[in-house]
C-alpha cells in the first residue's frame, strides 16, 4: 500500500497535479516584479542578495520563480526595495499577460534594465534630476517644483 501511494505521489508531481514543486505562474510573477524593482533601483543581484541575507544563487532563483518566496522573506524583500508587499502582486492576471520563457525578459524589462544602466552611468546629478523630471512629466504631466 505504501509503495502504491509513493508511486501515485511521484506520478502526481510529474504530471503537474497539485503539490508539484515546479514554479507556478504567481511565483514567476512575484520574481519578475522583484527583478524589475531591483533593476529600477540600479542594484545588482549580488547587492540584492546581500540586502536580504541570501546567496546570489538564491536571489536568482527567487527572481526566476524557481524557488518560492516565504511570507517573511517577501516582507524582507519589500523593505529592502522600498515597496509595499502588494507591489509584487500588481497586474496579476495570467490570461491577459504574455508569458515569457524561463529566464527570458519581456521587452519592457529590457528597456528598464537599459534605462537603469544608462541612468546610473550619468555622472552629473543635475542631469539625473532633469531626466527624473522629464519622466514624471511624460507619465503624469506634473513637473516637480524648482530644484
Amino acid at each position: 500500500m505504501e509503495a502504491a501511494m509513493s508511486t501515485s505521489m511521484t506520478k502526481a508531481r510529474s504530471t503537474g497535479a497539485p503539490g508539484r514543486s515546479r514554479a507556478q505562474d504567481i511565483d514567476r510573477h512575484v520574481g519578475a516584479r522583484m527583478r524589475e524593482r531591483r533593476i529600477m533601483l540600479g542594484l545588482t543581484q549580488q547587492q540584492m542578495a546581500e540586502l536580504i541575507g541570501v546567496t546570489y544563487q538564491q536571489a536568482h532563483k527567487y527572481e526566476t520563480g524557481i524557488n518560492r518566496i516565504s511570507a517573511g522573506r517577501l516582507y524582507q524583500i519589500s523593505q529592502a526595495l522600498g515597496v509595499d508587499i502588494s507591489y509584487f502582486f500588481e497586474d496579476v492576471d495570467p490570461e491577459k499577460q504574455a508569458k515569457p520563457k524561463q529566464g527570458e525578459m519581456m521587452p519592457q524589462q529590457r528597456m528598464l534594465l537599459e534605462l537603469a544602466r544608462n541612468f546610473a552611468a550619468i555622472q552629473n546629478r543635475k542631469h539625473q534630476d532633469a531626466i527624473c523630471n522629464l519622466a514624471r512629466v511624460l507619465a503624469h504631466g506634473e513637473p516637480e517644483g524648482p530644484t
